[in-house]
Formats: structure tokens, C-alpha cells, sequence
């Protein structure tokens, strides 16, 4: 056996050993380069593709508006003058009746006191001359009732007096007929001698005197009659002078103080007139709120008008503008407002607040359109639920008017519906991995979200951008 030293032992060529190893190296970076195209193929299609679900969706429609007052109103004086003192200021909040600035007013002042005096002093001439005619009419009272109480007794006391008259007349009659007879009989025994003519002559005596009384009760019956009537005359008389002058006492009485009530109430309608024009030196706000402009500085003359000066001057036409409440008057087009409705919520987004989302509801939808450009819009009111403290007059806002909610409803992203030859659809992913057209039935579309009516099922993925081989394709 032939022994062959170690340093004549054949050595393998370096460079095999390189090329074995370059070999090595490309076979493993090949494959690590499929692996990794084929892991990038699988993220690019994740990437690319969403799956389609179910979801909730909510109609907005949406509208530009800009935050109004509720109410405002230009306030001024209501009289042309001079305004001495404004009581308030821009931004400022006042109450219904607060007094926001006062007008020149010494003339009316003047004016106000002098009928102040005159109302007192009527009133005093009133009570004065209804104290004097009540006791006038007090005095002619007691004279009536003093003049019927006479006449009252002397119609007791003159039937008594004549009664009494005839009595004794009847009684002096008696007399003379009885001294008359026994004349008669005394002649009769005076020519037989049975008695003296002493006693004769007491008989005829005695006749003579009984004829006198006779005669006398006679005239005094005949006076009573005659006086009797003429005394009542002239106390009726007196009876029917003294309830005239009360009854006229009585009606001097109601005509002097109707005189002097009108009187007086004449001077408090002056006085009332004096106080309306005091008052309407002071300025009031009519209602709550907020000052939100002034027009007018002190010392301005102030000239009540429709219209009001937009800067503060020497002369005006309103002093400050007041404001309350606020809300969003927005304008919808024709073709969505009939699917709005009252209190139906709205989200309310201002351009200085870009960030934040203020709630909202209908309160009030106009009756009659507008036409501005040739374009057809109603107005829409809104009541603002939140961002009162933050939202300022006349701010621009956007609008979200919240329709009917539509539950469990499949729902692709609005990025991946397509057109291809007039028809819309979606790219669906295929069982190859591969982009197909699908022609689909979309309902409304809710921002990012359209919704599909048919034509997809959900868990199937939609591209929401092509691959670029794909994009090439559908290029050529």
C-alpha cells in the first residue's frame, strides 16, 4: 500500500467552497423574499378591504344657520330729548322694567309738581264746599221740618179752638133764649103785681147781658172761621217754601260738587298725563335680556325712529339694542323639509367652536318659502338645548337635523362604491383573492357609511382601494 504524505494530500478548490456557499446564500434569500411577498400580498389585502356588517344608521340632514335672538328690539325714548344718563352698558343683562337710561325731564318735573298742587287744591275746594252745602242743606232741613210741625199743630189746634167757640155760642144762646123767657114771664106777674119792677128789671138785666155774650161767642166762632183758613194757607205756604229751598239745597248740592268732582278729576287727568310724560323720560326695557349694542352716549339727543344709528353718537334714533334668549334660524331646501318635523333633535356645530357638538331641537318650521338665487328654502328654528353659555348672536353654525334611526341594516364604507359601465356596486374579494365588481342597491348615505339594500352579504370584504395590478387592469 503506497503512502502518500501529507503534504501531497489533494486540497478541495476554494472557490467551490464559495460557490457553494453564494449558492446558499441566493437559495435562502429567495425563499426569505417569496415569504415575505406573500406575507405583504396578505397585509396589502387586509389593508385594502373592510368586511361588511350591520350597523345603525341615522338620517342627518344637513343645513347652514347662524345663531338669532329670540327676540330683540331697538329701545329709545318715546318722546325726542336729551339723554342725561344711560344706566347700562354693552353685554350687560337687565330685568322687563329696569331703567336703562334717563331723559331730560326738569320742564316735565316742573310741569308734574303744578299739577300735583292744583289736584290739592281742588280736592281741599271739594271738601270745603261739600262741608258748607251739607250744612246749608242741614239747616234748611230742620227749618222744613219746624214749619210742618206748626202747621201740623195749627191744623190740631184751630178745629179745637172753633169747636170750643161753638160750645160757648151754644151755651150764651141757651142763656139769652132762657133770660128771654123768663123776661116774658116776669112781665106777665110784674102787670098782676106778684113781683117788684127791681125784679123785673134784673130779669131784663140779665137778658141784656146774655144777648151780649151771644153776640160776642158769635163774632169769636165767626173770627176762628175766617183766620182758620188763611192761617193754613200761610203755614202751608211756609211748609211748601221751606222743602222747596231743601229740595233746592239738596240739588245745589249734587250740581256744585259734580262741578267740583269733575273739576278735580280734571286735574288728576292732568296730573296723570304730567306723570306718563315723567315717566316716559325714564327709559325701560321692556323685556329680560341682554344689552347688546349701544347707540347712544349721554348727552346725545335722541330722536325715536324704526331704525337705529349702527355707532354711538351725538344724535340717535334708539338708545340700545336688547336682545333674550338666543336660538339657530337655519335654511333648509325645499327638498328636505318634509322630513323634518317639531322637536326633532339637531346637532349644532359652530365655526368658532369647530370641536364641539351643541344639541338642539325644532321648535318652529315656516309656513312659506324663500327664494334667494333662484334657490327654494324654508326657514327652520331651532331651541338650543346646550352651548347657551358659549354660542353668541349671530355666529355661524352648521347644522344636523336627526331623522328615524335604521337598525341591523348592512352598510359598506362610502369610499368603496364604484361605477363601471353606468352601474354601481362594490369590489368584492373574491375566493382567489382577486377584486370582482358586484352591482349592488345602496339606500341613504350617513357620512363614511352608505347604506346596501342588496347585492353583498355581511362578512363579505369590499375594497376600499385597489391593488396596483388590479389598478393597472382596470386602466387597460
Amino acid at each position: 500500500m503506497k503512502t502518500i504524505p501529507i503534504n501531497q494530500k489533494k486540497h478541495f478548490p476554494w472557490w467551490g467552497i464559495g460557490l457553494i456557499v453564494g449558492s446558499l446564500i441566493l437559495t435562502g434569500t429567495i425563499v426569505k423574499f417569496m415569504i415575505e411577498k406573500r406575507n405583504n400580498a396578505n397585509l396589502n389585502i387586509a389593508e385594502l378591504t373592510e368586511s361588511v356588517s350591520t350597523d345603525n344608521l341615522a338620517v342627518r340632514i344637513k343645513a347652514s344657520g347662524k345663531v338669532e335672538p329670540i327676540r330683540s328690539v331697538n329701545v329709545s325714548s318715546k318722546n325726542p330729548g336729551r339723554l342725561i344718563k344711560l344706566l347700562v352698558e354693552q353685554g350687560d343683562r337687565v330685568t322687563q322694567g329696569q331703567a336703562i337710561g334717563i331723559m331730560e325731564n326738569e320742564e316735565i318735573a316742573a310741569q308734574k309738581a303744578q299739577s300735583e298742587a292744583q289736584v290739592q287744591q281742588r280736592v281741599a275746594n271739594l271738601q270745603s264746599t261739600e262741608i258748607t252745602l251739607q250744612g246749608n242743606i242741614e239747616q234748611a232741613e230742620a227749618q222744613l221740618i219746624q214749619a210742618e210741625a206748626q202747621l201740623k199743630n195749627m191744623t190740631r189746634s184751630i178745629p179745637k179752638d172753633i169747636a170750643q167757640a161753638k160750645a160757648q155760642l151754644q151755651s150764651a144762646q141757651a142763656q139769652q133764649n132762657l133770660a128771654s123767657a123768663r123776661i116774658k114771664r116776669n112781665s106777665y106777674l110784674l102787670k098782676q103785681g106778684a113781683i117788684s119792677q127791681d125784679t123785673f128789671d134784673e130779669a131784663v138785666n140779665e137778658n141784656s147781658n146774655a144777648e151780649a155774650r151771644t153776640l160776642e161767642m158769635r163774632e169769636r166762632l165767626s173770627q176762628l172761621q175766617t183766620t182758620e183758613a188763611l192761617e193754613i194757607q200761610q203755614m202751608s205756604a211756609q211748609v211748601s217754601e221751606a222743602r222747596s229751598n231743601y229740595e233746592n239745597r239738596k240739588k245745589s248740592y249734587q250740581s256744585e260738587i259734580r262741578a267740583l268732582t269733575a273739576d278735580v278729576k280734571a286735574a288728576r287727568a292732568n296730573l296723570k298725563q304730567n306723570e306718563v310724560q315723567f315717566g316716559n323720560t325714564v327709559v325701560k326695557a321692556p323685556f329680560g335680556g341682554i344689552i347688546t349694542q349701544r347707540f347712544a352716549v349721554e348727552g346725545s339727543f335722541v330722536t325715536p325712529s324704526t331704525s337705529a344709528s349702527s355707532s354711538a353718537s351725538a344724535s340717535a334714533t334708539s338708545i340700545v339694542a336688547l336682545a333674550e334668549g338666543l336660538e339657530i334660524v337655519a335654511k333648509v331646501p325645499e327638498v328636505d323639509i318634509g322630513q323634518l318635523q317639531l322637536k326633532q333633535k339637531v346637532e349644532i356645530v359652530a365655526d368658532a367652536y369647530p370641536d364641539q357638538v351643541f344639541k338642539g331641537e325644532i321648535k318652529r318650521i315656516a309656513p312659506e318659502a324663500i327664494i334667494e338665487d333662484n334657490v327654494t328654502s324654508f326657514e327652520v328654528r331651532i331651541d338650543l338645548l346646550t352651548g347657551k353659555d358659549k354660542l353668541r348672536s349671530k355666529m355661524n353654525v352648521d347644522v344636523a337635523f336627526i331623522g328615524q334611526e335604521i337598525t341591523d341594516t348592512l352598510v359598506v364604507p362610502t369610499v368603496s362604491i364604484v361605477t363601471q359601465e353606468g352601474e354601481t356596486g362594490v369590489m368584492r374579494l373574491n375566493t382567489q383573492g382577486k377584486p370582482e365588481f358586484v352591482p349592488v342597491t345602496i339606500g341613504i348615505i350617513i357620512r363614511d357609511k352608505t347604506q346596501v339594500l342588496e347585492g353583498i352579504d355581511s362578512g363579505d370584504r369590499v375594497f376600499i382601494d385597489l391593488p396596483e395590478e388590479s389598478s393597472r387592469e382596470t386602466e387597460k
